[in-house]
């Protein structure tokens, strides 16, 4: 086998991963840039390769970023346009609802709903018993090679249309509520204890294990916001997750 091949395979296996948890690392994750330029320089590859599916379906890509050969065991992938590249990890237990797309070196954990028109982006981590509700868009980053990528910790849940971007990073068992986006460099309002959160490119925005965040408008600055009555687009945590959050986020087990 390859260098090449072993990047692949040991990205599928999880025996490699673009970041890992690391309680000494700055918010509590390791990144291994050298693995993320290894990724990069796959894309840097020009050569283009024909694929097909079922016969039906003809693609054109470039050939060091092939689709994913099969699926492992314990995972279901739904029929219906879902695509899954060569170099990423799902774990046991993992439903993939279509159509979606996982990319090269994300990393998803066991037993994790990935619900219809879900993009997960390259090297995103996504952790164990985690839901991402239909539409929700994880980014992908690889540049610079040091940088975070973004990180859904064990058991959160991510409501419908969500975006979450830039290395921001969701704590274990938070809550993004349908429609929020949150960028690395995002402000969030914590009406629980009256504190901003906010990331810098540095160090990106992590929202707090099982805080409960929603959408949010913030008072534009200046005289012409003020007279017009213009808001901007926010997120605020309303509570930390109870009983009664965890009754309304609960997957119903027959959907697995």
């Amino acid at each position: 086998m390859s260098q090449d091949d072993h990047l692949l395979a040991d990205l599928e296996s999880g025996a490699a991963r673009a970041a890992c948890p690391d309680p000494a690392a700055p918010g509590g994750w390791r990144v291994d840039g050298e693995l993320r330029s290894a990724i990069l320089a796959r894309f840097a590859r020009k050569e283009l390769a024909d694929t097909s599916a079922g016969g039906a379906f003809h693609f054109r890509d470039r050939a060091a970023l092939p689709p994913r050969a099969g699926v492992p065991d314990g995972v279901r992938i739904v029929p219906g346009g879902t695509v899954i590249r060569a170099g990423a990890h799902l774990g046991r237990g993992v439903v993939v609802m279509p159509p979606s797309y996982v990319n090269i070196g994300a990393w998803i954990g066991p037993d994790t709903m990935i619900d219809s028109h879900v993009l997960v982006g390259s090297c995103a981590q996504i952790g164990a018993r985690v839901h991402l509700a239909a539409g929700v868009q994880v980014g992908g980053v690889l540049e610079p090679p040091g940088a975070r990528p973004v990180i859904v910790e064990d058991d959160a849940f991510v409501g419908g249309l969500s975006g979450l971007f830039d290395g921001v990073l969701v704590g274990s068992r938070a809550v993004i509520g349908a429609g929020v986006i949150l960028t690395g460099t995002s402000r969030l309002y914590d009406l629980t204890t009256g504190q901003v959160l906010h990331g810098t490119p540095a160090a990106p925005l992590s929202v707090p294990s099982g805080a409960v965040v929603v959408p949010a408008v913030h008072r534009a600055p200046g005289s012409f916001a003020e007279q017009h009555g213009i808001g901007l687009v926010a997120a605020a945590i309303v509570k930390y997750r109870d009983a009664r959050t965890d009754a309304r986020v609960a997957l119903e087990a027959a959907l697995r």
